[in-house]
């Protein structure tokens, strides 16, 4: 996730005052029930969704791999007593993709991602070229990030795994524009960029709810990286674009994300989250008036103390920021000799 937590705008509303207790459900729409799992870090929990889905059960999302997690899934599942037809993974972050693989052997349940997603998955489990932890320090290097906290970020490893233990070796592919039939509705898959390769969102018109997984979230802004294998790409300016996308879905719909409540009220949260980041842009402009880094702009960003897990988030968003003013026009990049990157407002 982002570590600036952009303001909730006053038009988002939030019908469902309760929260789910730990292992229970709370039925937000029609065979659409919420649940909360426990995260082991600063942003303490993820929604999962169940979905009827006749004589058996649709799972949307699936957790992080910790013994407290599988153990609710247990207690929820038994509680239901239906097998699972199906699990879907909006896209490869472990707190979404990590139980994936156990959940679905419990029934054979296949599993519904997208291209990108499944692969993205493989390439971090399997720390492949460009998704690795070398080359993430590698680019975080060349963007100025000091010694002590490159270590520092080198001594964890592949932190991918504690969280997703095991990924998908197969799957069923989903594709923008699907009609995805559980149950009595029919949901539309809509594919965003930017957070992930090609995160799924799902829309049910006849419900009026949109599972916005992590596109769309009532209270912070969803961190927004560069990967190391495509070091000038603009995955903001792509979350920008899939963000006003979003915008021709009714505004009365209700919105489940993956963290925080359940709201409604889109076109607000799009419109407050564009203006964050273009007041980011703005900043880090004003900033770059001397060459900087991205990591000497970190305070700039995130004026506060950032522990080695944020770190990684705050490197990789001031990269996407810095690459998205670039490919604007309105900064340029310099490459000194020992292929330190620094950016200065085009002239």
């Amino acid at each position: 996730m982002s570590l600036a937590a952009a303001p909730t705008p006053s038009a988002l509303h939030y019908p469902i005052d309760a929260l789910p207790e730990h292992a229970q459900t709370i039925e937000v729409a029609p065979g659409v029930r919420w649940l909360r799992m426990r995260l082991p870090f600063a942003l303490d929990h993820i929604n999962l969704w169940l979905l009827d889905d006749g004589d058996r059960l649709v799972i949307i999302d699936c957790g992080y791999a910790t013994a407290d997690t599988r153990e609710a899934w247990e207690a929820v599942l038994a509680a239901d007593g239906r097998p699972l037809s199906r699990i879907i993974v909006t896209h490869h972050h472990p707190d979404h993709v990590g139980l994936a693989t156990w959940l679905a052997a419990r029934d054979g349940a296949p599993i519904h991602m997208t291209q990108g997603e499944f692969f993205a998955a493989q390439a971090v489990w399997n720390q492949l070229p460009g998704y690795c932890v070398p080359d993430m320090l590698d680019q975080f290097r060349r963007h100025g990030l000091s010694d002590e906290r490159h270590d520092a970020l080198g001594t964890r490893g592949n932190a991918y795994r504690f969280g997703a233990p095991e990924v998908p070796t197969r799957y069923h592919r989903l594709f923008d524009g699907d009609e995805v039939r559980i149950g009595a509705h029919s949901w539309r898959i809509i594919v965003g960029f930017g957070h992930a390769p090609e995160h799924a969102s799902l829309y049910c018109a006849e419900l009026g709810v949109l599972i916005s997984g992590d596109m769309l979230l009532p209270r912070i802004s969803t961190n927004v990286s560069v990967y190391a294998a495509t070091p000038d790409d603009d995955p903001l300016g792509w979350f920008l674009r899939s963000l006003r996308d979003l915008c021709n879905i009714p505004d009365d719909t209700l919105v489940l994300p993956s963290h925080g409540k359940p709201f409604k009220g889109i076109r607000s949260r799009v419109e407050q989250l564009v203006e964050h980041h273009r007041e980011r842009c703005e900043v880090l402009l004003a900033a770059c008036q001397t060459p900087s880094t991205a990591a000497e702009l970190l305070p700039t960003l995130f004026p506060r103390t950032l522990d080695t897990h944020q770190v990684m988030f705050a490197m990789g968003e001031a990269i996407a920021h810095l690459n998205h003013l670039e490919s604007q026009g309105s900064l340029s990049r310099q490459v000194d000799a020992n292929g330190l990157i620094r950016f200065t407002p085009c002239r």
